[in-house]
């Protein structure tokens, strides 16, 4: 077990240096480089031994560590350390059955610490100690002679920066016994296979001493320094940045329109930024997108001659009248596609593929007519349907019901007998008639027009009966709106 928590801890340590490598390099000295770093911490033990009903106890431990300069977000050190605690344990059958071995140790090592930002500092250690073991019971009596072993030790843990010179740390480790004999004895018993071990998690504090540096040599410390990478011999401000006179994000010494106005975007000369290149800059120009080479107005918009939103290099109708709404090609709109521009069109909503009129409006067809004569479908002055008119008005009913955009006109007719009064009422109800059937079939009401026609527009003479009979009818005209 303890060889697996030092190869975890190996792996996890260089994991963590090979992340920073590939991280972006700070570009100043790192704060940390050349502080000698003073930490107390205090926490739990875990044992990991013979005795396997397990308790915590606690552990105390301090450091030294001085790290290495360098430029990077990860920085290298090295670490000495102390530390005095406690294993606890309880195991039926043991002698003694409860155990509390003191244990404290002196050791070195190296560190590895990354600024994942300025507050937060995760950190590892690996080293190797030498360690003091005294086998005790819960009494403290000793049960086993004192005896000393070479231990690994490793931490991962991260600092909390809550000042310029202290942290507050957070830490878990290991320790194991190097392979000399008495890697198994920390508990006093060396049963089985089993290594013993110890697990530990701690909370503790970190003084940094003298952690206050200027690395550009600006007269502003690094901590305060909101421009740490100020060239030398350049006037700098408390925050230690340039001196920007302008306040356009361009220091003086570089800036080569020193005098822009406030709140203008600039390039890296100080200089307000002119994205399309129409010489025109983009705090003025309304139009920031212009293509290369189009000519443009004082306010750096392409010139548009008819006024209709379209510049003049796209406009594929270059002419048209004030006012009028156009598409994306300056051409007046045409809504519903049907060839008549928006303007001028009285229908605006006529369906597609329809022929419409000089205004826009939908040619209507007839595209069927059917004509009910005779006293087949209804009897001598009466409007009530004969069953023979049943097939054909199905047909039309599922005509209508399948073509949405299909409409009836249905026409009443009579003969010439009886008072002209009396004729045209006859017709109504005639076409009433028909118009009930349909609606009954599912035909909905307002796609039927019911016209009384009376004795009117015979198609034939009324002199003979039979003329009369095909007089008595209902025409059914149906259309597309």
């Amino acid at each position: 077990m303890k060889r697996l928590l030092f190869v975890m801890l190996l792996i996890l340590s260089f994991s963590l240096a090979g992340f920073s490598q590939n991280s972006i390099d700070i570009k100043v000295k790192n704060t940390l480089a050349g502080i000698v770093v003073l930490s107390g911490e205090g926490g739990i033990t875990i044992g990991q031994t013979d005795y396997n009903n397990i308790k915590l106890d606690f552990i105390g431990k301090g450091s030294v560590e001085y790290f290495l300069d360098t430029n990077s977000k990860t920085i290298f050190g090295f670490r000495i350390f102390a530390a005095k605690g406690f294993v606890s344990g309880k195991k039926s059958g043991f002698i003694p059955q409860e155990l509390r071995t003191a244990f404290h140790l002196v050791g070195g090592g190296l560190s590895i610490m990354y600024a994942a930002s300025d507050v937060v500092y995760p950190y590892a250690s690996i080293g190797m100690s030498h360690m003091w073991v005294y086998p005790r019971d819960n009494n403290n009596v000793n049960f086993k002679k004192m005896f000393k072993i070479l231990a690994f030790n490793g931490e991962l843990g991260l600092r909390f920066m809550v000042s310029n010179n202290f942290s507050i740390n957070i830490t878990g480790g290991a320790m194991a016994g190097f392979d000399d004999g008495n890697e198994d004895n920390i508990d006093g018993h060396t049963i089985g296979n089993h290594k013993d071990w110890v697990a530990t998690a701690t909370v503790g504090l970190s003084y940094y001493i003298d952690r206050v540096v200027d690395s550009d040599g600006d007269g502003v410390g690094d901590p305060m320094d909101v421009c740490p990478g100020t060239p030398m011999n350049v006037k700098v401000d408390a925050f230690g940045c340039p001196l920007d006179n302008d306040n356009d994000g361009v220091g003086d010494y570089i800036d080569k329109c020193p005098n822009t106005p406030s709140g203008v975007h600039v390039d890296a000369n100080g200089c307000p930024l002119d994205s399309d290149k129409d010489g025109v800059a983009d705090y003025m120009d309304i139009c920031s997108n212009t293509p290369a080479g189009i000519k443009v107005d004082e306010y750096g918009c392409p010139f548009d001659s008819d006024n209709d939103g379209i510049a003049d290099y796209m406009d594929k109708c270059s002419n048209t009248s004030s006012g009028v709404k156009v598409d994306a090609n300056g051409c007046p709109l045409d809504s519903d596609g049907d060839g008549i521009q928006n303007d001028k069109d009285k229908c605006p909503n006529t369906p597609k593929n329809r022929e419409v009129d000089a205004n826009g409006c939908t040619v209507k067809k007839e595209v069927k007519s059917e004509v009910m004569s005779g006293d087949a479908n209804f009897e001598y002055n009466k409007a009530e349907l004969q069953p023979y008119a049943f097939a054909k008005l199905d047909e039309i009913a599922i005509t209508l019901k399948n073509n949405s955009d299909y409409y009836a006109r249905i026409l009443g007719y009579t003969d010439s007998i009886g008072s002209e009064e009396a004729n045209l009422k006859l017709s109504l109800k005639r076409a009433q008639a028909v118009a009930d059937y349909l609606i009954l079939k599912g035909v909905n009401r307002n796609r039927l027009q019911i016209v009384p026609m009376g004795e009117a527009n015979p198609v034939v003479s009324n002199i003979t009966a039979a003329g009369r009979a095909a007089n008595r009818r209902v025409e059914i005209k149906i259309s597309q709106q």
